[in-house]
């Protein structure tokens, strides 16, 4: 047994292996040496996976949707009917919302299974279409090398007749393209488990309810909080809580003492809607004491949903926002949506004058997972505000205080990585657990191997911030959600646009701010 792995296992040394050896039999300059190529290309594993076990999956997955409609229905007819206001759970939610709550996610539950199913297949699919690619090319070379024969001997190498050398580069073509489908195949079986991975991670990262394991909670208390939106908004691309924030919420609760226990759920029990609630364990996710949640709720209580979501969330995503509306003329999606308050955009320096992109992204990130801190910039030390002049002056200070602290340069410009994952650790891992670590992206390659994991952080709830560059200068935005094949990201200048895989491998991330600004060489990474 070898505890050791093969560089060749790597699906990306693969790649660079194979291209390197097609252009190598191209230039082969003896029967021998092309020989010993062709073997070096046999030698490369199979694409893995196995289509009849995927399709078994899927249908496993199919299965599942029967008894989850059942469900459904039971819990629609329950819904259609009039039921008194009485009141469920720990924290007095209403038995009404509590049913509604269910048959959503009994429909959500469909869809997953549905998805998954579908994702499987899809990938069966792919990778049954690989391995034949695959045997193709593998068939190919060793017709080749029956027709070149065996090795020649050390006098038969020295001279080569006419005849040997058209042998030897017909077979030498043959042979590149035959290694050139065992290339593609490979390619083509890692894109489909990287889309299979984001379609998975995407649909396990909706599977909310289950985030909470507490057991401090109730069944319905749970999955009210899971279901429960932004105010207003597309509550499938506005969930107050993400997944991570589920998870750690409920970490955080099972650690509580029996005294900040009863005080977290009675404040939970006193919150006058959904959102309140929800918006409280985020607070708690963020890693806030009991007392400081507390102190948040006496400025949030009594406030409508509406002046809840303008405080403390400040990015909301229009159901329309993925809409491909073309292009403006500096090169940048015409589709934005703007990240406001009270008419005064999350903007760096206020009106976008300044170079503060990295601190600017960086308190914008932390207002998105930390209700407390988004309270603090848009409703003053009282949290009670509604003054945009004021909101800006916060903003701004803090964006500076951020710059300074990451070692900004002169006059409000420029932050050198080490300053930037710096600052994206203190403000935005400290509320999200998490550590950030630099990835450079030097290729197409570098950048098609990150998005599953930029995709699996933002599902969760972590944004991932991406440095764009160009002839002229840098940039710095945030990824912050992902749907299907395209990427939400957060421009400092003051709005949200989505751009697709494509764009961020292959260098548009200009649809995002400018088309001087297209390439994507970084990205922070949450750990």
């Amino acid at each position: 047994m070898s505890f050791f792995s093969s560089p060749l296992d790597s699906p990306s040394f693969r790649l660079s292996w194979l291209a390197g050896l097609s252009k190598k039999m191209l230039g082969a300059g003896s029967k021998n040496e092309l020989i010993d190529l062709m073997d070096n290309a046999l030698s490369v594993p199979e694409p893995g996976g196995d289509q009849g076990v995927l399709e078994g999956l899927a249908r496993l997955y199919r299965g599942q949707v029967g008894p989850v409609d059942s469900v459904f229905g039971q819990v629609d007819r329950v819904g259609r009917k009039s039921l008194p206001e009485v009141w469920a759970g720990d924290t007095s939610v209403l038995a009404s919302d509590a049913v509604n709550a269910a048959g959503r996610a009994a429909t959500r539950m469909t869809e997953a299974f549905h998805g998954g199913a579908t994702v499987l297949l899809t990938l069966a699919d792919a990778i049954g279409a690989a391995r034949r690619k695959d045997e193709q090319g593998r068939g190919q070379l060793l017709e080749q090398k029956k027709i070149l024969g065996g090795k020649d001997g050390f006098f038969d190498n020295l001279h080569e007749n006419d005849e040997e050398e058209w042998d030897r580069k017909n077979a030498a073509h043959f042979g590149s393209y035959a290694v050139d489908l065992m290339h593609a195949a490979v390619s083509d079986a890692q894109e489909a488990t990287r889309v299979a991975a984001r379609d998975l991670n995407k649909w396990a990262a909706e599977a909310r309810a289950g985030k909470m394991e507490t057991s401090e909670l109730t069944a319905v208390d749970k999955l009210m909080l899971a279901d429960t939106g932004v105010a207003g908004a597309d509550p499938e691309l506005n969930e107050i809580l993400k997944a991570g924030d589920l998870e750690r919420a409920s970490a955080r609760m099972d650690l509580l003492g029996l005294d900040d226990e009863t005080a977290m759920e009675r404040m939970l029990a006193k919150s006058d809607n959904p959102q309140e609630r929800a918006y409280l364990m985020k607070a708690l996710a963020a890693g806030h004491s009991v007392a400081e949640i507390g102190e948040f709720q006496d400025k949030i209580h009594g406030k409508d949903p509406d002046w809840l979501r303008r405080h403390l969330t400040p990015v909301v995503t229009a159901a329309d926002s993925m809409k491909d509306e073309g292009l403006a003329p500096d090169g940048s999606n015409n589709n934005k949506d703007y990240a406001m308050f009270d008419g005064q955009a999350w903007i760096q320096g206020g009106d976008g004058s300044e170079g503060t992109c990295v601190a600017s992204s960086t308190v914008t990130s932390r207002a998105m997972v930390d209700p407390l801190y988004a309270l603090g910039l848009t409703g003053g030390p009282d949290g009670q505000q509604d003054d945009p002049d004021a909101f800006e002056q916060r903003l701004v200070a803090e964006q500076h205080r951020l710059h300074t602290e990451g070692d900004g340069g002169e006059n409000w410009g420029g932050m050198g990585p080490e300053g930037q994952e710096r600052i994206n650790d203190d403000a935005v891992g400290s509320a999200t657990g998490s550590d950030y670590e630099r990835r450079d992206l030097d290729s197409a390659a570098d950048r098609r191997a990150v998005l599953t994991e930029v995709e699996k952080s933002v599902a969760q709830g972590r944004p991932v911030p991406v440095d764009v560059s160009s002839e002229k200068g840098a940039h710095a935005m945030t990824i912050i959600a992902q749907e299907g094949d395209m990427l939400q990201v957060y421009n400092p200048w003051g709005s949200t646009t989505w751009v697709s895989e494509d764009d961020f491998i292959n260098n548009h991330m200009g649809k995002a701010s400018k088309s001087d600004l297209s390439h994507a060489y970084s990205v922070y990474l949450p750990r």
